[in-house]
This record gives C-alpha cells, structure tokens and sequence, in this order.
C-alpha cells in the first residue's frame, strides 16, 4: 500500500539524476510505502534515458516514469505526475536537489494525521537563502497576500503536500509556475489550514534554473505570476472562484 507519492518534474535534468535516486532512497530508508515519481517533463537532453537506466536497477524500486513529449509547463507536468500516483498522501518537490527529497517525508510524519484527514496542506519554507531572494520572496507574498486577500509567504516553496481529495478542488489548476500559487489560494478559499515546514535551500550544481533562479527569471516570474494573480482577483470579482 502506497501512502505517500512523490512526483518530481524533470527537464532536462540528466547530470542531476543519479544524485537525486541517491537522494530519494535515503528518503526511503528501506519503506516500501513511498512512491516517487519521475516525470520526463518534455526534456530535450538525455533525461529519459538516464531515467531508464536508473529505474531498471534492483535499488531503485520506488520508482516509476511519466513521459511527457512536449514541454508544456512546469505545473502541466506535475499534473500528469499526480495523475498516476497511487498514494492517499500526494506532493511534489524539484529535481534540482537544492532542497532534499528527504524533507517530503519528514513534513509528511510530522503532519501525518492531519493530512489523513485531509484537515491541512503543508509547504516549505526555505531557510538558508540569500538576502535579494528574500526580499524578491517577500515582495511577491506581499502582492498575493495583498491582492488576493489572503495570507501567502514562500509561494514557491518546495515541497507541496496534500490528501489526494484535495484533488478534487483543483480543476482550474494552471499549466506554468502558478500551480503552487494556485494550490495555496484554494486551501485558504475552503479554509484548509496551511502548515510550513523548513526546508534548507542549497544552490543548484547541474542544469539551469527553470523558474526565478536567475535575475531574468525572476522578473519573467513576476510578471507571469501578477497577470495569474490578475486572473484570480477577476475571477473572485465574478464568482468564479
């Protein structure tokens, strides 16, 4: 019986992935009742192949793979994780090992009995950051929180934990980064607490950061991320959230 399940995006993500195997079985600790899942999320190197061969070692049974051809987002290829997972408890984490794959287990003993019942949601909170990363996290919470009339930190912030019938409240969710945004607003609309966990943020030694890690990045984040906010506030206006 699968009671927790783990997707991980991955694109283009082939030097980090022996690493990162190493990393989930640690996480395990010998458990047979963790699932990851490793979603090829439309990658142009060698992910698939790599993700191959590592799935194909004895070690590694805790494994499986979603192949996604074409990128088409970050939160697309979570989905489509999620969308086989097996487990009562559903999360995701990056592939980057800037925060550790461990940290989904730990929040999830630490949580266990409130997400069985489905009574909270838990995020990271990353410690460990330099200064400009706070002040851009605590810029981009303040807007949301402002906006949406919610209270929101750390958005972004690895890893995502929920019961699976959360599920069930995500029919809108976005394709792009928003989906952690996204996940954070619906638990605050149908009141379900949101609980934080520290997670260590470490920098990232293979591949480029997908999302905010570079000064471009971030300023294509903060506008992605504002006209979603946009969207939201409009559909809240209408009724439609």
């Amino acid at each position: 019986m699968i009671n927790l399940s783990i997707v991980i995006p991955c694109y283009n993500e082939s030097k980090s992935l022996p690493r990162l195997f190493l990393a989930c079985l640690n996480a395990c600790k010998g458990r047979n009742d963790i699932q990851f899942i490793f979603v090829n999320n439309g990658s142009q190197d060698e992910t698939q192949i790599v993700l191959d061969q590592l799935l194909s070692q004895e070690n590694y049974t805790f494994g499986k793979s979603v192949h996604v051809p074409m990128n088409k987002g970050y939160g697309f290829g979570i989905l489509q994780g999620l969308a086989v997972a097996e487990g009562r408890i559903l999360s995701w984490t990056h592939a980057d090992l800037q925060t550790d794959p461990k940290d989904v287990v730990l929040a999830y003993e630490l949580y266990k009995v409130e997400l069985d019942s489905n009574h909270c949601i838990v995020k990271g909170e990353r410690k460990g950051r330099n200064l400009f990363d706070n002040i851009f996290t605590a810029g981009m919470s303040l807007i949301s929180s402002l906006f949406l009339n919610q209270k929101l930190w750390d958005i972004n912030a690895q890893p995502k934990i929920f019961h699976r019938d959360f599920m069930r409240h995500l029919k809108k969710a976005p394709y792009d980064f928003s989906l952690d945004l996204y996940v954070l607003f619906v638990a605050n609309r149908i009141k379900i607490s949101i609980k934080s966990f520290p997670v260590f943020f470490s920098n990232r030694e293979f591949g480029e950061a997908k999302g905010g890690g570079t000064l471009k990045g971030k300023f294509k984040l903060i506008k992605r991320t504002i006209g979603y906010i946009i969207e939201l506030r409009n559909d809240i206006i209408k009724g439609n959230r």
